[in-house]
């Protein structure tokens, strides 16, 4: 699952991206409010977890931004402001919860746990289709035309990621930074190498092709032209 952490203190950010990172999520750090909406925008995640005092952009109007355009995801604030007037506002602003800083992990991850568990019920998001391939979120199994296909677990996040952005070139960095979580090098071919073993156990023995290459930008997840 993947989570945005918008925290514009660098030292909390690495710690809540630790954290998370042990519990098996997939995270992604904004550092102000602006990049923050532009990230919530152009990718899908499962959670954000918010700060209020964010430099550009405060996290409560941040909010109320993306309760315009997502209804259902849910939103964690953590702040240092802990008056009762506080945890109102960031509720009101659209949040699904708040939670004071200094906080200990075991909360945190409880706090989590709940949102997810809440948001689940709402989004109802456990699979992802593309024409006849489907991949189970929460039974982590890929079918294309009803037959299972036996992914490892790089291969795996590798194809959530492509199909969350079904239709959407994503460049070897975009891939990179979000499957392997490092900035992507020229003279790495991990992007390539795992792509062309998708190709050979999701497209292999069919006649239409899902993953795609756009020469000189990415790779991309596309339905069948009609």
């Amino acid at each position: 699952m993947r989570v945005l952490v918008v925290e514009d203190e660098e030292k909390m950010a690495l710690v809540l991206k630790r954290i998370l990172n042990e519990h098996g999520f997939v995270v992604d750090i904004a550092g102000d409010g602006v990049v923050g909406e532009l990230k919530t925008r152009d990718e899908s995640y499962d959670l954000l977890l918010i700060d209020v005092m964010l430099p550009r952009q405060d996290g409560l109007k941040l909010c109320r931004k993306i309760r315009e355009y997502n209804a259902t995801i849910p939103i964690l604030i953590l702040s240092a402001l802990d008056a009762t007037d506080d945890t109102v506002s960031g509720l009101e602003s659209g949040a699904d919860d708040y939670l004071s800083k200094p906080f200990e992990s075991a909360e945190l991850m409880a706090r989590i746990r709940a949102l997810l568990r809440r948001g689940s019920d709402l989004q109802k998001t456990t699979s992802l289709v593309c024409a006849d391939l489907e991949l189970d979120l929460s039974a982590r199994l890929a079918r294309r035309a009803g037959k299972i296909i036996q992914l490892t677990l790089k291969e795996f996040t590798l194809l959530e990621y492509l199909m969350r952005n079904k239709g959407k070139v994503l460049s070897r960095a975009q891939i990179s930074d979000r499957v392997w979580e490092r900035p992507y090098d020229l003279n790495d071919n991990n992007v390539d190498v795992y792509i062309n073993l998708l190709r050979k156990k999701v497209d292999k023995g069919f006649d239409t092709q899902l993953i795609h290459t756009a020469v000189g930008m990415g790779y991309l997840v596309r339905e069948p032209y009609a």
